[in-house]
């Protein structure tokens, strides 16, 4: 979605998820030497319909998001046998950010489920935000070109692109949809990185975005 007071997107998300004021020291767009370690390289992902399972044992909270709320996953190869669970807890957590977007709930058990350190709080800062301003993300945003580096036995990064100019901010109380123009700002280039956890768990510890990124845009 386009740059507002508040932004809400996917991964709102994540992203928003989508999480273009929160995760990794508040900024919405990462600067050139604003680096991850361990980022770069990777392996592209190409896929049909990816599969959201768990095969670890790990007990994940059960998400379902709002009927007009749509996260799409086009390529994410989650069936990988390496680069695969990276990849879908990474869709859970951006469904998660989504869940307690609609939820109104900041404090939202999901997020501390495929969130951790100041990843965590600058998701549930981010949620809030939108809460505070009464608007809630509507509309489809579909993520794509996601690329998994494991530099190490349990970390990982992931970088991944996201298009929203099917998501929308809808007023929580009236009900009243925003729609912008699709432009390069409606693509986002997101670079993460990511820890096992003793569960299992692939969890997000810091997140950058970069709106209109050349890497994503048509």
């Amino acid at each position: 979605m386009k740059s507002r007071s508040v932004p809400v997107a996917t991964a709102l998300a994540a992203t928003a998820a989508l999480l273009l004021t929160a995760c990794g020291g508040g900024s919405s767009s990462s600067k050139g030497n604003d680096k991850i370690a361990g980022a770069g390289g990777g392996t592209a992902t190409s896929s049909p319909s990816p599969s959201t399972s768990s095969t670890d044992g790990a007990s994940r909270p059960r998400i379902t998001l709002p009927a007009d709320v749509h996260d799409v996953f086009a390529g994410w190869n989650t069936a990988d046998p390496k680069a695969g669970p990276v990849l879908a807890d990474a869709e859970r957590r951006i469904d998660a950010t989504n869940y307690a977007l609609s939820q109104g709930n900041p404090d939202e058990p999901s997020l501390g489920f495929y969130y951790t350190g100041d990843a965590l709080v600058g998701a549930a800062q981010w949620v809030k935000q939108a809460v505070d301003a009464g608007v809630v993300l509507t509309g489809t945003t579909r993520y794509f070109n996601a690329r998994v580096n494991l530099y190490a036995a349990n970390s990982a990064t992931l970088s991944y692109c996201s298009f929203e100019g099917k998501a929308y901010e809808k007023n929580r109380k009236t009900g009243k949809v925003t729609k912008d123009p699709v432009t390069d700002n409606s693509y986002l280039l997101y670079t993460t990185r990511l820890e096992k956890n003793g569960k299992g768990v692939w969890q997000t510890n810091a997140l950058r975005s970069d709106r209109g990124n050349k890497a994503c845009t048509p």
